[in-house]
């Protein structure tokens, strides 16, 4: 070979400057890592502890739970549910209906609307009280303008409270002023004066087959009149004296309720009722004498204070 050969081959085969820096260039790339193209991608390359890498799962797997879910299609409440639940609804009512109201019970709220027409019936019931103990209500009516009210002793005997309401009033505050256990009576003494009040009868008489009304609180409801007949008298056993009978419609809450004729006087206070063997289910009530042997007229206004009062009402 040539000089000049030699040297042409030799020029041939070395490599240029720019050529060396390409091929360092694609060594140095061949070493690197590819870069991420997304910061999610990023994720992809950082170390994660166990606790992460469970987190991410339990996340994963609630997402598709929940697509799952969401791709499924919702039925439409069935309408026949919705009435049928409604009809045993009507059902349950109807069936507990006759425990809380019988048909005895709606007549003598009709009875009462028609009673209360009268003027008179109407001045009755503003004397009547509702006697609340907390733990249970009963009835009582003003004797006394200094507002002395009676009841039975067994509305007040296990009091927690002692409140009365009248004449859509109240509460008064009151205390016991008189108690008789064997007669199942007690006189209250209200905070106040100026009450409304009823006539008692202080002649004791016959009264059998004589009409009566009489005005409580039975049932929860409240200033309910209704009217009777007294049959006559029987021994009682919860009591030392005898019991006027009454052909009447009388309730739960009805116990201190006067016993009216119809002249207007208090000749009776309903305690109880019971099943009898000629006329089926009677009220109890307690002659007024039974009382008045005990406080004399102590718990009555003076004849002349009862004058004054009849004067002042027809000024």
């Amino acid at each position: 070979m040539s000089d000049k050969d030699q040297n042409h081959h030799q020029n041939h085969h070395r490599p240029t400057q720019a050529e060396d820096d390409h091929t360092s260039q694609e060594e140095n790339s061949m070493n690197e890592k590819p870069l991420p193209e997304t910061a999610d991608e990023q994720d992809l390359y950082e170390e994660l502890h166990e606790d992460e890498i469970r987190e991410i799962i339990h996340e994963h797997r609630g997402k598709r739970k929940q697509t799952v879910d969401d791709s499924k299609p919702r039925r439409p409440f069935p309408k026949w549910v919705f009435w049928l639940i409604a009809v045993f609804m009507v059902i349950n009512l109807g069936a507990a209906l006759p425990r809380i109201f019988s048909i005895p019970a709606i007549d003598f709220l009709q009875t009462s609307v028609t009673l209360l027409l009268d003027e008179e019936m109407q001045a009755y019931k503003q004397s009547i009280a509702l006697v609340d103990t907390g733990n249970s209500k009963g009835t009582g009516f003003s004797v006394h303008p200094e507002g002395y009210v009676i009841t039975n002793h067994h509305v007040i005997e296990d009091r927690e409270q002692l409140w009365v309401y009248m004449n859509e009033k109240g509460p008064y505050a009151a205390e016991v002023l008189h108690t008789y256990e064997e007669i199942d009576l007690a006189v209250l003494d209200l905070e106040g004066d100026q009450f409304p009040y009823l006539e008692v009868n202080q002649e004791p008489e016959d009264l059998t087959n004589q009409p009566i009304y009489f005005i409580g609180n039975p049932l929860r409801f409240s200033g309910i009149a209704n009217e009777g007949t007294v049959i006559g008298k029987t021994d009682a056993v919860s009591i030392d004296v005898e019991a006027y009978m009454l052909d009447a419609p009388v309730y739960k809450g009805n116990s201190g309720s006067p016993v009216i004729t119809e002249n207007g006087q208090v000749v009776g206070v309903i305690y109880a009722t019971k099943e009898d063997s000629e006329h089926g289910r009677i009220g109890l009530a307690i002659p007024i004498e039974a009382l008045l042997k005990q406080t004399g007229d102590t718990i009555l206004p003076k004849i002349n204070e009862h004058s004054d009062e009849e004067q002042s009402n027809r000024e």
